[in-house]
Formats: structure tokens, C-alpha cells, sequence
């Protein structure tokens, strides 16, 4: 037990002689260091860490999952985009046999009023679903020519965690349905000012473009030198189906008229296929009836018989029968003793 609180009191009362651990203190730090007779003032400037001291007012939380039977260019698609915002939640996969009104209850317990829902279809199409939860409205897109951050390989690079700029096609402007995708579009990416996870510095852009009935989404870092833009990754293209009132459903406000269903292109492959092979075969059918039809005849021409040598005459009985075989006696092999006996004889 002495020992014990000899060595609890080893800063204090053993080490009389000694000096204590020493507390290091900045120039800007409030307390005060107790000076003593053997300790020296050490000045010392602590490097502080690089986040804003502003409040965070604007709460914007976005949960970013999917459904189950994704492939691995969306799951990595789906890191990509919480890795550029820092202020998603993940969670996990939603079964396919639940409804997308599920979706808002998951949103309502993890305290997210926005949501980005990856849907997958027949293991080969991916919906992308915006939505503003709980009232809406929301918005279903198709995904098309995805480029993940690892295919691209680009040669920009931005600080993990840093806001983005939002940069947008002046056609958003122009129509009713593109203007409202807009403010939906900045309520998602945009991260808040002041966020916990965020870094105070802006040194990439998100770019929406509109080209084709499509929108086309690009990352690109902004270069200090000159302000060049030099693109990140990842890519991809929305293609709008619908825009509805509520999160997840409700009446629809917009259809896009130029989509197209993946299913009915599909079918439209096939369809084409199908007419050039017909296509062919009534080419070889078409061919096949000219080598059958007879050949008008020819007038004859009296100089054809005059170099026609006349054939011999052929036997005009025909043997229907096979001969008989002829029987062919073989010889007896003869030894030596034989012929020499038959010599005798003679």
C-alpha cells in the first residue's frame, strides 16, 4: 500500500528535487502556465484544425443507398458519390419485394430529408430515384454510360470532404420541369456551409448539362494557376422517366415523352435483327427459284454437228444378273519327297 501511494504521489511529493511532465500551452490558449522557479515560459503555436468556426445551420441529410441485386459498377458508383458528399448517410440494402414507400419511413429514422435511391431491374437496368422526403416532390430517372472513379483513371484530384460548386445548363432556366429538377438537384449536392464532415474550401465542380433529352453529369477540379478545369470522374447520364408530386409516388407532374423503356429498345434490337435475316432468306429463296425455272431454248444452229464423231455401238443387252463365279481348283503344294518320288515312277 506504501508503494502504491508512493507512486501515485510520484509527481507531487517523491520527486522533490525533480520537475513534472510538462503541460504544453499556445499563445492563444486561455490558460495560463504556472511558472515556478526552475520552469521557463515555452512558447509553443499549436497549428489549428481546418475547420470553420461558423454554425451549421443549413441541415441538409441525404441518405444514398440501394436495392438488392445491384452490380459492381453501381456499388461503386454509390461510394464514389459518398466519398464527393460528405453529408450522405448509408444504410442498407432495401429488399425488392418491399415498396418504395418504405423508403420515407428509413429516412424519417435516420434523420434525412432528402434521399438518392439506386433501383435495379432485371440485373441489367438501374433507376435512379430524388426525392425530397416526406412531401416531395421526387424524381425517376434511367442511368445510363456509368464510369466509376477507378475506369476513368483521370488525372484531377480534390480535397475529400471539400464543398462543391454546382454549375448548370442555361436550358434549366427555359423549361418548368428542368427548373424544378434544378432546385431538387441543389438541395441534394450542394454540401451545407459549416457542415461536421466538410472541409471550408471549394475546389471542384459538379456540372449538369443538358444534350439529347438527357442530363449528363461531370466532376471537374478547379486548378489554383490558372482556374482549369480538369475532370475527376465519375460520369453518367439521366435519363428523366417521370416526375411525381409525392416522395416515392403520388399524381405525376411530368413524363417525359422521349424515353424510351430499356425493354421496348431491347425489343426494337430484336425486331431489327430479325428483318435482315428475313431479309436474307428471301434473297436465297429468290435465287433458288431463277436456277429452277427452265431455260427458253435456243434456235439451233446447223454448224453445231460438225466436228460430232460418231460413238461406238453399245450392246444393247443388258445383264441384269451378276455372273456366276468361276471355280478355280488349287494345286496341292508338292514336297520334295513327292517329286522325287514321282520322278521314279517315271
Amino acid at each position: 500500500s506504501k508503494m502504491g501511494a508512493f507512486k501515485r504521489k510520484r509527481g507531487v511529493d517523491a520527486g522533490a528535487g525533480k520537475t513534472g511532465k510538462k503541460v504544453k500551452f499556445s499563445e492563444n490558449d486561455k490558460r495560463k502556465q504556472k511558472s515556478g522557479p526552475d520552469q521557463e515560459p515555452n512558447k509553443e503555436i499549436s497549428i489549428p484544425a481546418p475547420v470553420s468556426m461558423g454554425k451549421w445551420t443549413n441541415k441538409e441529410r441525404v441518405l444514398l443507398f440501394s436495392s438488392r441485386g445491384v452490380d459492381f459498377r453501381t456499388r461503386h458508383l454509390m461510394n464514389d458519390l459518398r466519398t464527393l458528399m460528405p453529408h450522405t448517410k448509408p444504410d442498407t440494402k432495401m429488399d425488392r419485394k418491399d415498396k418504395l414507400f418504405v423508403v420515407n419511413e428509413v429516412c424519417e429514422i435516420k434523420n434525412c430529408n432528402k434521399c438518392i435511391f439506386f433501383e435495379a431491374k432485371k440485373k441489367q437496368d438501374l433507376y435512379l430515384w430524388f426525392s425530397n422526403v416526406p412531401h416531395g416532390p421526387s424524381a425517376k430517372f434511367l442511368v445510363q454510360n456509368i464510369h466509376t472513379l477507378a475506369e476513368l483513371k483521370m488525372t484531377g484530384n480534390c480535397l475529400k470532404g471539400s464543398r462543391p460548386l454546382l454549375s448548370f445548363d442555361p436550358k434549366f432556366d427555359k423549361e418548368p420541369h428542368y427548373a424544378l429538377l434544378k432546385e431538387l438537384f441543389i438541395q441534394i449536392f450542394a454540401t451545407p456551409q459549416y457542415h461536421p464532415k466538410s472541409q471550408p474550401f471549394v475546389d471542384h465542380v459538379f456540372s449538369f448539362t443538358i444534350a439529347d433529352n438527357r442530363i449528363w453529369f461531370r466532376n471537374y477540379q478547379i486548378i489554383e494557376e490558372d482556374a482549369s478545369l480538369v475532370e475527376i470522374g465519375p460520369r453518367f447520364v439521366l435519363n428523366l422517366i417521370k416526375i411525381f408530386q409525392g416522395s416515392f409516388g403520388g399524381p405525376t407532374l411530368y413524363a417525359n415523352p422521349h424515353f424510351q423503356s430499356p425493354n421496348m429498345h431491347r425489343r426494337m434490337i430484336r425486331l431489327a435483327t430479325a428483318s435482315r435475316l428475313k431479309d436474307k432468306q428471301k434473297v436465297k429463296e429468290l435465287q433458288k427459284m431463277k436456277r429452277i425455272e427452265e431455260k427458253e431454248p435456243l434456235p439451233q444452229d446447223p454448224t453445231d454437228d460438225v466436228f460430232v464423231t460418231p460413238a461406238e455401238e453399245k450392246p444393247s443387252d443388258v445383264q441384269l444378273m451378276p455372273p456366276e463365279p468361276k471355280l478355280v481348283k488349287k494345286k496341292k503344294k508338292e514336297f520334295k519327297r513327292q517329286r522325287m518320288l514321282k520322278k521314279q515312277r517315271l
